[in-house]
């Protein structure tokens, strides 16, 4: 299926063809037989091309990741990784800090400054948070996407899952089985900053991808389908349901 592009070029979605994905995801994930927290100590780095840095020092395949820390991927570059019951693909020219939570291992927060962010969480009691400048994403358990452009907006899809969204005095919940999506814009009046968007500049390949990693599976892998390409984010039999950023607030 051809991807729809915004400000992307269609290399940044090939990366799951490229052999150093492949050689280095088969290697990882074989050193992982019981899952992400069999083997502590181990680097959580799955595969990394190109150029990051970790606290403004330069990335090693070998370097451990850790709650608390700065992440920044150059040009053409890519970076995908594990950290407790999450993981995390970050596109090229990405800034992103990870907040700690009870540990080292555990994330509280992610606040992404500028770029592109691929995640899937595994479900907790206590919402994890996603920031951006333009939005705040309370997530329990999803796989999403999030965006943070130079021109301040947000694009954000819930890919599947349920989380909470609040954009200035604008609120709404997204409950979703596949992709819906919003635009997030901060120069728009105080209560109207979320609306909706289309699925673009990611695939069901890389949150696949990513769940395979915490041996989870997205929500159509388990229902055996998938929905309506149009970011409202329901399978076939609901695709009249309105975008809840059209329809519904929480204010």
């Amino acid at each position: 299926m051809s991807h729809l592009l915004d400000g992307r070029s269609a290399t940044e979605l090939q990366w799951l063809t490229r052999r150093e994905t492949l050689v280095g995801a088969a290697a990882w994930l074989a050193g992982w037989p019981a899952g992400p927290l069999a083997a502590p100590g181990r680097s959580n780095i799955v595969t990394l091309i190109g150029e990051a840095l970790l606290n403004g020092e330069r990335l090693r395949r070998g370097d451990f990741i850790q709650a608390g820390d700065r992440l920044e991927t150059g040009d053409a570059s890519m970076l995908v990784f594990t950290l407790g019951d999450a993981a995390f693909h970050l596109r090229q020219r990405t800034r992103l800090t990870l907040d700690r939570g009870r540990s080292v291992h555990l994330v509280s927060a992610l606040r992404l400054l500028t770029g592109g962010l691929v995640s899937v969480w595994g479900r907790r009691e206590t919402a994890r948070l996603v920031q951006t400048p333009a939005l705040t994403i309370g997530i329990r358990g999803t796989g999403v996407y999030t965006e943070a452009r130079e021109d301040g907006r947000t694009y954000f899809c819930n890919c599947y899952g349920r989380v909470e969204l609040k954009a200035g005095a604008t609120r709404l919940l997204s409950q979703s089985d596949y992709h819906q999506a919003v635009w997030a814009e901060p120069g728009q009046p105080a209560g109207q900053r979320l609306r909706p968007a289309g699925m673009i500049n990611h695939t069901d390949e890389e949150l696949e991808f990513l769940a395979g990693l915490l041996r989870l599976r997205t929500r159509w892998q388990e229902l055996g389908r998938k929905g309506v390409r149009d970011g409202r984010g329901y399978m076939p039999e609901q695709a009249e349901q309105p975008h809840p950023a059209a329809s519904r607030r929480l204010d």
